[in-house]
């Protein structure tokens, strides 16, 4: 496999979400490898990027078509508005396995025209899981409907993936979900690409508590309310949120408490930096699904890592981290981490799982033996 095409169902750069994080460290690790790629992606306000030419023999553009009748259609609002015809045209221009990114991307899948292609198609979790999470942990009626809607139209066309050569997944859980629902098509683990090459867990004491994410998200916004009504509005250690376009209301909360601080769209480096300098890394999640990317960030380069049990469900993270749901006992593992180090063992703990089974060379010599036994 010399050369791809990847279909993505966002530009990829800044790699600063979920999803686009996984496809743009997999662009760029598959181009240290010598791999020429052919990107593909949608634009819907990210603009185009030049930063992808550097990893890219060439890049695409696809406007989402986006409105009513998207919205109307059987097909799920996230596929229907990626239905390219020069999407399609581009892609018959060449013989190249195609990595199709999300759910999202999947149109073409069973396209008679793509009957004899390498289909590869990624999944980043399970998507109508997904949008019905969503659904219960948003408050806005008109927003839970869609969710509701949504999650329904996707159950409805995630059989479209029985139609790929093999599929990706990054979790053990969604492995056994679709390899039970699915027997006759071909599943593998594959986690997450990222950022980080090496584990860089500085030594020493941070003098903060952080809990980051994008806070314009259900989920994380309903876990910062739960950190805070339920944590931190009884403790007095300091406690840092970070993240994408908090909501007003969230805002106002974080305001109530003077040793709650909020730090709203950081950038790559700051947002490293609160990871690696703060004490206890805190991360609280209600769905367990897919890979939680800014666990892997946390293990690479953060000190002490405090989740939920959801937070690990489907991955071999749970012995690097402490794994608490009672709230009372998460109070108190808070209060015991924030004023021990982190000892050198842990350490050395971390590089060797972390480099073992979620490094980025494991999961491109995963995919490359997948490719090849074709």
């Amino acid at each position: 496999m010399n050369e791809i095409n990847i279909i993505s169902f966002d530009v990829p750069f800044p790699a600063n979400y979920g999803g686009v994080i996984d496809v743009f460290y997999k662009i760029k690790y598959f181009h240290s490898k010598g791999i020429k790629i052919h990107l593909h992606c949608f634009e819907y306000g990210r603009g185009e990027q030049p930063e992808l030419e550097k990893y890219c023999v060439s890049v695409n553009y696809y406007q989402r078509k986006k409105g009513l009748p998207s919205l109307l259609s059987l097909t799920p609002y996230i596929v229907k508005s990626r239905v390219s015809a020069q999407l399609k045209a581009n892609l018959l221009k060449n013989n190249f396995p195609i990595f199709f990114e999300g759910l999202h991307t999947c149109f073409l899948l069973n396209d008679i025209a793509f009957k004899n292609r390498v289909k590869i198609f990624r999944s980043h979790n399970i998507e109508h899981h997904y949008y019905h999470n969503l659904a219960v942990a948003e408050k806005n009626i008109t927003k839970r409907q869609y969710y509701q809607s949504e999650a329904k139209k996707l159950l409805h066309f995630e059989p479209i993936i029985k139609n790929a050569t093999v599929s990706l997944v990054v979790s053990l859980t969604d492995l056994t979900y679709f390899k039970n629902k699915y027997p006759k098509s071909r599943f593998e683990f594959v986690p997450c690409f990222h950022a980080k090459e090496e584990v860089t867990v500085k030594l020493g004491k941070g003098n903060y508590v952080l809990y980051h994410g994008n806070l314009s998200v259900p989920e994380n916004k309903n876990a910062v309310e739960f950190i805070i009504q339920q944590l931190f509005k009884a403790l007095t250690i300091p406690l840092i949120i970070a993240g994408l376009n908090p909501p007003t209301d969230l805002i106002q909360l974080v305001k109530k408490y003077h040793h709650i601080s909020l730090i709203a769209n950081p950038n790559d480096q700051e947002m490293n930096e609160l990871i690696s300098n703060a004490q206890i890394n805190l991360l609280y999640t209600n769905q367990a699904t897919g890979l939680k990317l800014k666990l892997l960030n946390v293990l690479y380069n953060g000190r002490h890592c405090i989740v939920n049990s959801k937070m690990v469900e489907g991955t071999s993270l749970s012995e690097l981290c402490s794994v608490e749901d009672d709230i009372s006992e998460l109070k108190k593992l808070i209060m015991t981490n924030f004023i021990s180090e982190v000892s050198t063992q842990e350490i050395e703990k971390r590089k060797v799982a972390l480099l073992r089974d979620y490094s980025n060379e494991s999961s491109y010599q995963k995919i490359i033996e997948t490719l090849q036994s074709f």
